[in-house]
């Protein structure tokens, strides 16, 4: 097989959604695996304590699955800004599976009637503390009932976009201006601005006030 060992990300991106894929799907792996995998268990450790190795692999696993699905449709419409670009979008592609991954997990729980949260009962369904003054409600609004609303209302790549500028902005405290300067989201400042406006009006005429 070819080796794809010295090519650009770019140029591997385009190769691994081409015929004959095999050998850039390859090197896709060997070379963005260890991101993935990272991102995931970083992402499971944020929200969810005791997080086994067997449920990061398995994310991991729905990652690959996520970008592969409807013929590597992500990966066709992803446009790099700069050579680096397919490293932010990977890193949010890997959240947003291990956030899913989870919410259906507790969905499965509640459906089962367990009361048992993967972690301390709180955890898994409100902000962590340190980020109550970013979510402040007199009843703190649960990450997967937030999910489930952009879920609604956004699909695909514009899900995955906007996801990751509400947590970006509200979880993690960054500005519009420098969530817009992350180059794979391709928005302006005033475009991330009014994206995060209406997803908050969508989020407050559902479970509340979001400040």
């Amino acid at each position: 097989m070819a080796s794809f060992s010295a090519h650009t990300s770019e140029s591997l991106v385009q190769a691994c959604v081409g015929p004959d894929n095999e050998a850039a799907w390859a090197e896709f792996v060997r070379r963005f695996h260890p991101l993935i995998a990272k991102v995931a268990g970083r992402t499971a450790r944020r929200h969810w304590s005791q997080v086994p190795p067997h449920v990061v692999d398995d994310m991991v696993q729905e990652t690959y699955l996520r970008l592969c699905a409807d013929r590597c449709r992500l990966l066709r419409q992803f446009q790099a800004r700069h050579q680096d670009s397919i490293f932010g979008f990977l890193k949010v592609v890997a959240a947003s599976v291990a956030l899913d991954y989870f919410k259906g997990e507790l969905a499965r729980k509640r459906d089962a009637g367990q009361t048992d949260s993967l972690s301390d009962p709180r955890s898994p369904a409100r902000p962590r503390s340190d980020d109550r003054n970013r979510l402040s409600t007199d009843d703190v609004v649960a990450l997967r009932e937030i999910d489930g609303i952009l879920g609604k209302f956004y699909a695909d790549e514009i899900l995955i976009r906007n996801r990751a500028i509400f947590w970006l902005h509200y979880r993690d405290g960054m500005t519009a201006q420098a969530i817009a300067s992350t180059p794979w989201i391709s928005l302006k400042t005033k475009g991330v601005e009014t994206a995060l406006r209406r997803m908050t009006q969508l989020i407050q005429s559902h479970i509340g006030n979001i400040h």
